[in-house]
């Protein structure tokens, strides 16, 4: 795990699609803003689970399974 610490304003740049943004910092709430390809999907991790979970579901997969078959794909995309 790569850890940054950015100030309001800032930014971090994730491969040559991704750019993120520190919007505001409020307690401990930090609102981030991501511009990226529309090729790229972004969501929040509940909102993935979700979608996960009920990719598996209709499948037929059960969920430890579509973890592990997960795994490689994101391998790959990290090249």
């Amino acid at each position: 795990m790569l850890v940054l610490s950015r100030k309001r304003g800032e930014h971090i740049r994730i491969g040559d699609n991704i750019d993120l943004t520190v919007l505001e910092v409020r307690g401990n709430v930090v609102r981030l803003g991501f511009t990226a390809s529309g090729q790229v999907a972004i969501h929040r991790q509940e909102v993935y689970d979700r979608i996960q979970k009920e990719c598996g579901a209709s499948a037929g997969l059960p969920a430890p399974i579509l973890g592990d078959l997960r795994s490689p794909m994101v391998a790959q995309s990290a090249k």
